[in-house]
């Protein structure tokens, strides 16, 4: 897949897949992209101490996931610029900063959320990212975090991070993260949604690209925020209802291409499954992203069922996938 051309209106920011931890691996990644080939796709959240001194390959990806971006956890401008050139020298298409992550583990390791209240080492830490790299360094947050949460820290935060930093394109999770109290999980439910002030951010900030995460869960609901601004990031919804992602190239990026049906798009993972079995993955580790591709369809259950009572078996092979379709009535796999 021929990776796009990225230019100053980030189109690739128009439609994204949140990263999310645990979840949007390399497997996950590969599946998405065969539903949408127009939207970004992120990685797991990668700590720079990970990449730098963890064993193994912490930026592995398929080629054919491209465009893909690899989201850095970290607060060390020196050590986020070493892991941006790794990634740049790997093919990513984005660096992206999280700044938006509330567990405590992250908190510990001065990054994700409580960076929002250090504006100027966010800055440094961009800056440092863009000193050696040629794709876009982009930035995850929130709109505050604790009792900083007015709209003019928000403010204070982009104009910092923006004209000291030289970040130009924000994923706004449009809910403050309360960084005790809170489990990162009700930090996703419990803060209330304010997309207003996303949408008021771009209005005072024209020149800053602005996408909008959080409790996004339709297409109807994406085209809604981007009559406001320049992208939208789904989560949950798009690892819950995988299949909301076939309709994403026609709907988002007005581009005249079939819809796949999902039969099609099951079998499509065919070679991909059998080529990572043969490379030592587990099954039920691809699988377990697929469980939803049927969801509200007839026969979703005894499909999720089979899969999940089987694919974690010693030697489980493609043929669970196989006999897993073939739960799934034959009219429901047309759709």
């Amino acid at each position: 897949m021929l990776k796009p051309e990225n230019t100053n209106n980030y189109p690739m920011q128009r439609f994204s897949v949140a990263p999310m931890l645990d979840w949007t691996d390399r497997h996950c990644r590969y599946f998405h992209r065969l539903l949408s080939s127009q939207a970004l796709l992120y990685t797991e959240m990668v700590t720079t101490g990970a990449i730098i001194h963890g064993k193994g390959d912490f930026l592995g990806y398929n080629e054919e996931e491209h465009p893909v971006a690899l989201q850095l956890g970290g607060s060390n401008p020196q050590d986020l610029a070493t892991c941006a050139a790794i990634a740049k020298e790997r093919g990513y298409d984005e660096i992206n900063l999280n700044v938006g992550c509330p567990s405590d583990r992250v908190q510990n390791g001065r990054f994700g959320a409580c960076l929002m209240a250090e504006p100027q080492l966010v800055a440094d830490c961009v800056a440092a990212m863009k000193d050696v790299v040629d794709v876009p360094v982009t930035v995850k947050t929130r709109i505050g975090i604790d009792d900083m949460d007015s709209y003019e820290f928000l403010c204070d935060f982009l104009r910092v991070v923006s004209e000291q930093g030289g970040c130009h394109q924000f994923t706004i999770h449009a809910r403050k993260a309360w960084l005790s109290g809170l489990s990162p999980k009700e930090n996703r439910d419990v803060p209330p949604l304010d997309y207003s002030r996303a949408y008021q951010i771009k209005q005072d900030f024209p020149e800053l690209s602005i996408a909008v995460n959080g409790g996004i869960h339709t297409l109807e609901e994406t085209k809604m925020h981007l009559e406001h601004l320049d992208g939208v990031m789904i989560g949950r919804a798009a690892y819950q209802n995988p299949f909301l992602l076939a309709e994403v190239d026609r709907q988002i990026f007005g581009l005249d291409t079939p819809i796949k049906k999902r039969s099609q798009v099951v079998q499509e993972m065919y070679p991909y499954i059998e080529k990572a079995l043969s490379n030592g993955s587990n099954l039920g580790h691809i699988t377990r992203h697929m469980l939803g591709v049927f969801q509200n369809m007839a026969g979703a259950r005894q499909w999720r069922r089979y899969i999940s009572e089987n694919a974690h078996k010693k030697g489980a092979g493609i043929e669970v996938v196989e006999r897993a379709l073939e739960k799934v009535p034959y009219q429901d796999l047309d759709v």
